[in-house]
C-alpha cells in the first residue's frame, strides 16, 4: 500500500534516503530502523540487502518501512553482519518493484549491491551506449547504469573499476555499494546529495542523514566529502579522493525541506538555520498581522522564527491529521476538490476575524495554497498574508528531486503579484535568495561561486545536463520536420 499523502505532488519530493552498516551482528535489523527516520525522504518502495560472508540476500517492497520491515521472518532471512538499505520516490524511472533498489548484481568479480540518492544526469546517453554494446538492462533506474559501467569497466580491481564507472557519470550520487570485499560509501564531488557517518560499537554506520544515526543510537562522525569515497573492509576504515578537488555545492534545498528539523548538516542544526529563514523572511517583507500560522509540518520551523522576529503572535491555526494514505482518496473530482480537508482542517476558533500570515516552505505548482488561503477564508479570517521561507521555484532539478517540468511550476509562469492572484492571497512574498544564503551564514550569494545548488531557484545548474540537452536537441529537430 502506498500512503503518502494526497496533494503532495505539490511539493517537491525528497528524492531517496540511503543507510548502510558494516560490521553489526543482525545488521539488517539496524538498516530497518535506519530507513523508518528516513522514511520522509521516500515513500514509494523500501528495500534491504545483507551479506553473511558467503551470500547476498535482498527484500524489495512497495510501500513503508512499517508493514514490509517489521516481520521477524524477513528480518532473520536478511542474514549478515553487513547490509544497506533504500527508501524510494521515483525520481527517474517508473514506479515498479524492478526499479526498487538496492539493486543487485553478480559481476565477474562477485556481487554488487547499490543503494543511491540523487539522479545521473547523462544516465540515458550512457545507457544507450552500453545497450549498443551489449549490455541488458534489467530495469528503467538510471542507478543500473552504474553497475553496468562497472561490469564493463577495462580495470580489474573492483575498486578501480568502481571508480572508472563514477568518472564516467554525471549529476548527483550518494552511493552505499556492498561486495564481497568489504562496503564503499561514496558522494559525487560537488557533493550535491548529503551523506553522513557514524560509529555504533566497532560497527561503521553511513546514512542520509543524522536522525537515522540517531534512532539507531549510533555517534555522528562527519560527512562524507564530496568526492570521497570511504571503504570499510575487516571492520577497518579507510578513504581515498579520486577526483580532481572542486568547490563542493550541496543542495539547499535541504535546509528549505527535504532534512527532518532534527538533523545535524554542516555541523548546523536544520531546525535553527528554518527559524533563521524564518526571521530573514519577517525582516524583509513585513506585515501587519494577528497571528502567525504555519503551514504544518514543514512551515512550522520558519514560522517560529517569523513570529521571534516581527512580535506577531504563533498559533497553530491549521491542524494536521497524520493518518491520510493515498488509497483512502478515490479519483472523482469531488473527493479531490475536498481533499486537501483530510490532510489539513482550519482552527476556526482561533481564526475568525484575525489577519493571518501563513508561512510554508514554498510554492510548486500553487494548487494546495491555493486550497489553504481558501480554506482560511472559508474559516472566517479577515485577511490572508502568505510568507514562503524559499525564493520562488522557478525551475526543474535534475539532481534527484522529482520536480514537476517547468511549465507545471507556478513561479516559471507568473511574477509575484500573479501568483498571489493564483491563490488568492491578499500579499504574497518569498525570502530572497540572499536572504536565504544569511540564515546559513553567508553575507549574500556569490555571484561566481556560489556555496549551494541552488538552480531550482536560480536556473544555474552546476553540472552538464546531458539527458536533458539532447532531448531538447531532439525536440527541436523533429519540430523542424514537422514545418
Amino acid at each position: 500500500m502506498l500512503t503518502t499523502h494526497p496533494f503532495d505532488d505539490d511539493k517537491l519530493r525528497e528524492e531517496c534516503g540511503v543507510f548502510g552498516v558494516s560490521g553489526a551482528e543482525g545488521a539488517a535489523a539496524l538498516v530497518a530502523l535506519g530507513l523508518h527516520a528516513l522514511q520522509h525522504r521516500g515513500q514509494e518502495a523500501a528495500g534491504i540487502t545483507s551479506f553473511d560472508g558467503a551470500h547476498f540476500h535482498t527484500h524489495r517492497a512497495m510501500g513503508h518501512v512499517a508493514g514490509n520491515f517489521d516481520r521477524d521472518e524477513v528480518i532473520r532471512a536478511l542474514a549478515g553482519d553487513v547490509a544497506c538499505g533504500h527508501v524510494r520516490y521515483s525520481t527517474t524511472g517508473e514506479t515498479a518493484l524492478r526499479n526498487v533498489q538496492p539493486l543487485y548484481a553478480e559481476l565477474a568479480s562477485g556481487g554488487f549491491a547499490v543503494a543511491h540518492n540523487g539522479n545521473i544526469s547523462n544516465a540515458m546517453h550512457l545507457r544507450r551506449e552500453l545497450i549498443r554494446r551489449g549490455s541488458i538492462f534489467q530495469s528503467t533506474s538510471d542507478t543500473e547504469t552504474i553497475i553496468h559501467l562497472v561490469a564493463t569497466s577495462g580495470f580489474k580491481d573492483l575498486l578501480d573499476r568502481f571508480i572508472d564507472a563514477l568518472k564516467q557519470v554525471e549529476g548527483a550520487y550518494s552511493l552505499i555499494c556492498m561486495t564481497q570485499e568489504g562496503m564503499i560509501a561514496c558522494r559525487d564531488p560537488l557533493g550535491i546529495r548529503p551523506l553522513v557517518m557514524g560509529r555504533l560499537g566497532d560497527s561503521f554506520i553511513f546514512a542520509s542523514e543524522t536522525v537515522a544515526l540517531d534512532v539507531v543510537g549510533a555517534t555522528y562522525v562527519r560527512d562524507v566529502e564530496p568526492g570521497e569515497l570511504v571503504i570499510v573492509k575487516d571492520g577497518a576504515m579507510r578513504s581515498i579522493r579520486p577526483f580532481t578537488a572542486i568547490a563542493p555545492r550541496p543542495c539547499i534545498f535541504e535546509w528549505v525541506y527535504f532534512s527532518r528539523p532534527d538533523s545535524i548538516a554542516q555541523d548546523r542544526s536544520v531546525y535553527t538555520v528554518r527559524k533563521g529563514i524564518g526571521a530573514e523572511l519577517a525582516i524583509e517583507s513585513p506585515v501587519e498581522a494577528d497571528l502567525v500560522i504555519p503551514v504544518p509540518d514543514s512551515g512550522v520551523p520558519a514560522a517560529i522564527g517569523y513570529a521571534q522576529q516581527s512580535g506577531i503572535p504563533f498559533e497553530l491555526g491549521i491542524i494536521r491529521s497524520h493518518y491520510v494514505g493515498r488509497t483512502f482518496i478515490q479519483p472523482s473530482a469531488e473527493v479531490r476538490r475536498l481533499g486537501v480537508k483530510l490532510k489539513h482542517n482550519a482552527n476556526r476558533a482561533l481564526i475568525q476575524g484575525k489577519r493571518i500570515v501563513l508561512i510554508d516552505d514554498s510554492i510548486v505548482r500553487g494548487t494546495t495554497s491555493l486550497k489553504i488561503v481558501e480554506m482560511m477564508r472559508e474559516a472566517g479570517a479577515a485577511e490572508v498574508h502568505m510568507r514562503i521561507a524559499s525564493p520562488p521555484t522557478t525551475h526543474s532539478c535534475f539532481y534527484g528531486v522529482d520536480t514537476p517540468e517547468r511549465s507545471k511550476l507556478l513561479a516559471a509562469q507568473h511574477d509575484v503579484a500573479g501568483m498571489a492572484k493564483f491563490i488568492k492571497a491578499d500579499s504574497l512574498a518569498f525570502v530572497s535568495i540572499d536572504g536565504l544564503y544569511r540564515a546559513l551564514g553567508e553575507a549574500r550569494r556569490g555571484d561566481v561561486l556560489p556555496r549551494y545548488c541552488d538552480a531550482c531557484f536560480t536556473g544555474e545548474y552546476p553540472t552538464q545536463l546531458t539527458d536533458h540537452d539532447e532531448q531538447a536537441i531532439g525536440q527541436l529537430a523533429l519540430l523542424d520536420e514537422k514545418r
